[in-house]
This record gives C-alpha cells, sequence and structure tokens, in this order.
C-alpha cells in the first residue's frame, strides 16, 4: 500500500469499477450532483465502490477496496438527468470513511499498487478474441477507453467488468494483485457459460 492517505468522496453502487474500465452513471440525487461538480471544478476524482448491504439511494455498507474514477465526459439527458462517463484509474484501499449530512459518503483512502504489467500467455489467446468481439459490441462505452490486448491484467479487467458475472466474484477479481490469476478466474467463468450454453 502506498503511505499516502487522501480523502475522497466514496460513491457505493451495485456494480463493480475495474482499473481503465469505463462506468456510465445518470446522476440525480443532489449529494451526487454537488459531487460531480466539485470533482469537474477541481479536476480530482472519486470512489466507486461495491455495495454489500443496503441501496444507492441511502444508506449503504460497502466494501473497503474500490476504483477511484475520472469523469472524462457529460451530458444531458432529456429528462434533466446528467449523464457522466468515468475512467477507472487505480484501485484504492478506504481505510476509514464517514457519512456527511447532505448524505455523501467521504473516505480516507490509499492507492493499491498498479498490476505488473505482463505479457498476455498464448494459452489465453481465446479470451483476447472474445473481448474485442464483446467490446466491438458495447460500441460507445468503450469508446474513450485505450485498448491493450497484450496484457494479461488489462485482458483480464475487462473481462471481468463485461462479463455476466455476480458483483462479488467481479469484486474478486478488482482485488486480485496477481493478473494471471485473474486471467485464471475470468478463464474459470467463461467455461462455465459455454457449458450453460450447450
Amino acid at each position: 500500500m502506498s503511505d499516502a492517505v487522501e480523502q475522497r468522496p466514496l460513491f457505493p453502487l451495485g456494480t463493480v469499477l475495474m482499473p481503465n474500465g469505463p462506468i456510465m452513471l445518470r446522476i440525480f440525487e443532489p449529494r451526487y450532483l454537488d459531487m460531480v461538480t466539485r470533482c469537474m471544478r477541481e479536476d480530482t476524482g472519486f470512489v466507486v465502490t461495491l455495495i454489500k448491504q443496503g441501496s444507492e439511494t441511502g444508506k449503504a455498507a460497502f466494501h473497503d477496496i474500490g476504483t477511484l474514477a475520472k469523469i472524462v465526459d457529460w451530458h444531458q439527458y432529456d429528462d434533466g438527468v446528467l449523464g457522466i462517463t468515468a475512467l477507472g484509474q487505480q484501485r484504492v484501499h478506504i481505510v476509514s470513511s464517514d457519512r456527511q449530512a447532505d448524505g455523501l459518503n467521504v473516505g480516507e483512502v490509499e492507492i493499491v499498487p498498479d498490476d505488473p504489467a505482463l505479457p498476455l500467455p498464448e494459452e489465453y489467446a481465446y479470451l483476447v478474441r472474445l473481448l474485442e468481439q464483446l467490446i466491438e459490441q458495447l460500441g460507445e462505452q468503450y469508446a474513450k477507453v485505450d485498448v491493450n490486448y497484450g496484457d494479461a491484467g488489462w485482458v483480464g479487467a475487462r473481462l471481468a467488468e463485461i462479463l455476466p458475472m455476480p458483483n462479488e466474484h467481479k469484486q474478486t477479481c478488482l482485488e486480485i494483485r496477481e493478473p494471471l490469476s485473474r486471467l485464471e478466474v475470468v478463464a474459470a467463468a467463461v467455461k462455465e457459460m459455454t457449458r450453460r450454453e450447450n
């Protein structure tokens, strides 16, 4: 872990954001509208963390490993709701958290070191072909994501966020610090999905 502890707003969600991955959100609660305004004005990020218990609109207990998110685009929907696109940056460990009077959670967070860069083993080449198809289908959502199909960590993270796995499994993939171990998890998920379809 890094020695530097920073305070960041927390955004507990029913989804997992991986480093370098995209997330598209509709923002309508005042606490999050204020948070987004502040993040854009100060060019800072917020932490996406998976809810363990509770709801996105009320109080929630959440995991202590999340991902720092940076807003890269925004637009107004026809109904007046603010839409943002953010990209995952580094994983963080939420050391402590507090709920403000307006309902916004804030936390003291430490940056978790990035995965080591590791070439994708040839035995997982089939996962790259699958991922290329999935990203092509998702289109706009991945328009701002820099692709790196040769990196084991990048491929594993993208499959972990895209595949229809339970959120707790996605959280496990987020917390895994070794790219090949994450690839093993997603490869097993792909194998199981293929088995169910046949």
